[in-house]
């Protein structure tokens, strides 16, 4: 599995998702512009001593995280995440090696990248909530992933 964050912009954030990738060997991918500097004290506070244990590759832009995937092989699938659409992530079947892309907190992933992807991912929420928090969500998803495709016994 992999997790993506397309253009995120909470320092905190990023920082929790970090320590779920430190702690599940989970590759990170972030794609700029970022909201922070890598540097930031709030990113660092938030993902403690975990940063030297992440696998962490970070991409000017979109074109340059799909060429990054092109290398590998098998290339991955890329699952675009949705408040809005696409099948429930527990009805979702996950693969090996997915790469969950997970949008900016304010405005979520744009409308150009779903013309480009058509596998999307949703949470499902009652009321009139809109969506969960991004590292609530991140952690929600791959821990499904990595349950469905066996990764999870890997796990300590």
């Amino acid at each position: 599995m992999r997790i993506v964050l397309y253009q995120p912009e909470i320092p905190p954030n990023t920082g929790n998702i970090a320590r779920l990738c430190a702690a599940t060997a989970t590759p990170l991918h972030l794609i700029e512009p970022l909201g922070f500097s890598i540097d930031d004290k709030h990113l660092k506070r938030a993902g403690l001593d975990y940063w030297p244990s992440v696998n962490l590759s970070v991409h000017p832009h979109w074109a340059a995280f799909e060429a990054a995937l092109a290398s590998t092989t098998p290339r991955p699938r890329i699952i675009l995440t949705s408040a809005r659409g696409g099948m429930p992530h527990h009805r979702f079947r996950f693969e090996p090696g997915d790469a969950i892309v997970l949008g900016p907190e304010t405005r979520g992933l744009p409308e150009s990248l779903y013309d480009l992807c058509e596998l999307r991912v949703r949470i499902p929420v009652l009321g009139t909530v809109r969506s969960l928090n991004l590292s609530t969500s991140a952690g929600i998803l791959l821990y499904e992933a990595l349950r469905q495709t066996g990764g999870i016994d890997a796990l300590p």
